[in-house]
């Protein structure tokens, strides 16, 4: 019984901290989204290009916000580190979204828009479906994201 009671305080904790993450994912996620489709449809960069800055704001806002907010007692390591660790992680998770993104994208619209890949008009329906897969591929790469991290960049903290 004592084992469970020194259990859900820990669980508690660990459920807060994946809280603070997921606020943190959807706030990079806005960050995001903005940037890509900024990119996309102001600039018109190809997607695949679009993404990956879109990406790389992303991180950078990820990081402060969760070596500051989510995991604020993380102070073992130096910050030079953790960036590096979250980077390599991150980038990891890019390569997965990638792969996901082409993985949902390719048969999509070569089946319903008859075209090897999405251009992103302003087509309601094509706006749509380019950020529904956006949206997948970073659902996958949050939950990696939050693991890897937690027990890697993150595990000086109890």
């Amino acid at each position: 019984m004592s084992r469970l009671m020194t259990a859900a305080p820990a669980a508690r904790k660990e459920a807060g901290r994946f809280a603070k993450f997921l606020v943190v994912g959807a706030i990079g996620f806005v960050v995001d989204a903005t940037v890509f489709n900024l990119l996309v449809h102001v600039i018109n960069l190809p997607v695949i290009i679009a993404q990956a800055f879109s990406f790389c704001a992303a991180l950078i806002s990820n990081f402060t916000l969760n070596r500051y907010w989510t995991y604020p007692d993380s102070r073992s390591k130096r910050i030079r580190h953790q960036l590096l660790q979250f980077a390599l992680i991150n980038v990891i998770g890019l390569g997965i979204r990638t792969g996901v993104i082409v993985l949902i994208n390719q048969p999509y619209h070569l089946l319903v828009a008859n075209q090897p890949f999405v251009t992103l008009s302003t087509d309601g329906v094509e706006f749509f479906a380019g950020n529904m897969i956006l949206a997948t591929a970073v659902l996958v790469v949050l939950l990696w994201n939050f693991f890897v991290n937690r027990y890697w960049t993150y595990n000086d903290v109890s």
